[in-house]
């Protein structure tokens, strides 16, 4: 019997080391991703919904902060409430993930493109907060949240010429028809001369600074969660509002009467960080040009709330606006280009932001 005796064949190829896949960055270290789909479009509707109630409810707030403090601490002491109270839970909820990771994932540092762009976030947004502070002291509320809410002609006009945004026939037609029926409200009652006029025009100036904040954010939300965006508002615009405190209010930053001091802490927690938080948080799914077409709702309630607490007159027109500006939402919300690319993920999106970044740095 002999025995054969086979030599191992040689290695012609190349032993290959099992490579590990690359770690993604996720928008926030203390944010974990979310699945693709998992908020589905009734979630998000709903949210809107909830965010247009809290909004609706800061005409209301900031009228009774106004006749203890001025427009400029009025904001001051909302943002001072929002930052005491979101800026410690995020703190908190930070130290706890780091505790319990043992290997805590690192955050991708803030470029110099998007630090602009969180800067102007918190500068413009509160211009337009003063402005608007200012408007509700001069002119009635139907007629300041009307002109404040028309941002959807700022917003489709800046997205177009910024960011090369389009919209069909259809959206177009929704955004004449809610727009109609908004400026159906206040027509019956705007005024073109004395105090009233100065209040309308705050209120025109403050929807086109809101309009550029909507199209900021909507940027930045491919980046950073709706807490960190509010949180660098809000911390931006205590380092502006300090000084003009001190110069314009003697230095007066907070309220000295109880119901001074329960309408800053509702604007901080109901306004700023409810309905401005879902709102920033809606920009995953829906694009700024309609979520302020959504926000055109807000005249309607707003006026029947200020009916209700400061007697102020609503009539017909007011319920005939709040159908046609349905209609309009209707009309738009059906339409191609209402929302962002519900099943893309933020890379998956053209890249706008650097467009926008280099536009704003330039100004």
């Amino acid at each position: 019997m002999h025995l054969v005796y086979n030599s191992p064949q040689p290695m012609t190829q190349p032993l290959k080391l099992q490579e590990k896949p690359a770690i993604a960055f996720s928008r926030e270290a203390t944010v974990p991703l979310e699945p693709e789909g998992s908020q589905p479009p009734l979630k998000a509707f709903v949210n809107l919904i909830i965010a247009l109630i809290a909004v609706s409810f800061a005409a209301i707030f900031i009228r009774y902060s106004t006749d203890d403090i001025g427009a400029n601490a009025t904001v001051f002491s909302r943002f001072v409430v929002f930052v005491l109270t979101f800026g410690t839970v995020r703190a908190i909820a930070t130290l706890r993930q780091k505790s319990d990771t043992e290997f805590p994932s690192a955050e991708p540092p803030i470029s110099r493109k998007q630090l602009i762009l969180l800067v102007a976030v918190g500068a413009i947004a509160t211009t337009s907060l003063v402005l608007w502070a200012m408007s509700l002291t001069r002119t009635s509320v139907a007629n300041s949240v009307l002109l404040n809410n028309l941002t959807p002609l700022f917003t489709s006009l800046g997205g177009w010429l910024f960011l090369g945004q389009t919209f069909d026939r259809r959206f177009l037609l929704g955004l004449g028809i809610a727009l109609g029926g908004a400026i159906a409200l206040g027509a019956s009652d705007l005024h073109l001369g004395g105090e009233t006029l100065w209040g309308d025009g705050y209120a025109l100036l403050s929807a086109a600074f809101l309009a550029t904040y909507f199209l900021l954010a909507e940027r930045l939300r491919d980046r950073f969660s709706a807490t960190t965006i509010l949180l660098w508002r809000c911390s931006v615009g205590l380092i502006i509002l300090f000084p003009l405190v001190l110069l314009t209010e003697g230095g007066q930053f907070f309220p000295t009467t109880l119901s001074g001091w329960g309408a800053a802490i509702a604007l901080g927690i109901i306004c700023e960080g409810l309905g401005q938080r879902l709102l920033a948080s809606s920009f995953e799914l829906f694009s700024s040009s309609f979520i302020s077409l959504f926000l055109l709702l807000e005249p309607p309630l707003s006026a029947l709330l200020a009916w209700a607490i400061f007697g102020e007159q609503m009539g017909a027109a007011n319920w005939v606006s709040l159908g046609i500006v349905s209609i309009g939402l209707y009309i738009a919300q059906s339409s191609d280009t209402a929302t962002a690319s519900m099943g893309d993920t933020p890379s998956d999106r053209k890249p706008e932001a650097p467009r926008l970044a280099e536009s704003v740095a330039s100004r």
